[in-house]
């Protein structure tokens, strides 16, 4: 996974003084390397509905000394509007209304010869009916994602794909926030639904689709 985020933010090739987004950005670990590998006065912002993970965000890029220079911010990803040299949005489609209609909001965000860091999943092998069932059918296959996100008006300047250990973390981590809130907080008037919710979650992915559905990363450019 380091290996592989290494790799996307090379690819991204942020400068100097850019500004980055991060569009669904969980506790912000891509673009907090972003901004570090842009240079002293590359500036970059976080924007999640996810509480404790916006919270992790801001203390990881305080203890990298980047706390003047990344800030992060709970909202919806569509509800944002001011544009950056660099955008990314891995996972995070289906906020915008499924992977078309996120391609086209985020060509709106890209400025003029800036880049766009697009993560999508697709089906590995022939899906199941559960599986279809769970996460819905506009998942597809890699060559039709690739020739949806051409349609659109995008170049591939870059393509890559999660390997398992990578998935595996991937999951992980998007539930580490609130599984880290409900070690804090077992007492709390939330905790029984939070935690059902987080074993239904865990349940489904190494049950339904784990093995089944792929991640593909796609730098972009217009």
């Amino acid at each position: 996974m380091r290996d592989h985020a290494a790799l996307l933010i090379d690819r991204f090739a942020v400068p100097d003084g850019a500004r980055v987004l991060d569009l669904g950005c969980g506790w912000g670990e891509l673009l907090l390397r972003a901004v570090e590998a842009g240079g002293a006065t590359t500036t970059g912002t976080g924007v999640d509905t996810d509480g404790p993970s916006v919270d992790r965000g801001r203390a990881l890029a305080t203890e990298r000394a980047l706390g003047t220079r990344v800030a992060f911010t709970r909202q919806e990803a569509a509800s944002w509007s001011e544009p950056a040299d660099r955008v990314m949005c891995v996972g995070a489609a289906q906020g915008f209304g499924g992977t078309l209609d996120a391609l086209d909001a985020l060509g709106g965000l890209v400025r003029p010869g800036g880049r766009l860091l697009f993560g999508e999943a697709f089906w590995e092998r022939p899906t199941t009916i559960e599986a279809t069932a769970l996460l819905g059918e506009e998942i597809t296959p890699l060559p039709e994602l690739v020739e949806r996100v051409r349609a659109r008006g995008w170049r591939v300047l870059h393509l890559s794909t999660a390997d398992q250990s990578e998935w595996d973390d991937f999951e992980s981590t998007g539930l580490a926030g609130r599984q880290e809130w409900l070690l804090r907080h077992p007492d709390d008037a939330r905790a029984e639904a939070v935690r059902a919710e987080l074993d239904v979650r865990l349940r489904e992915y190494v049950c339904v689709y784990r093995g089944l559905l792929g991640m593909a990363y796609l730098v972009l450019g217009r």
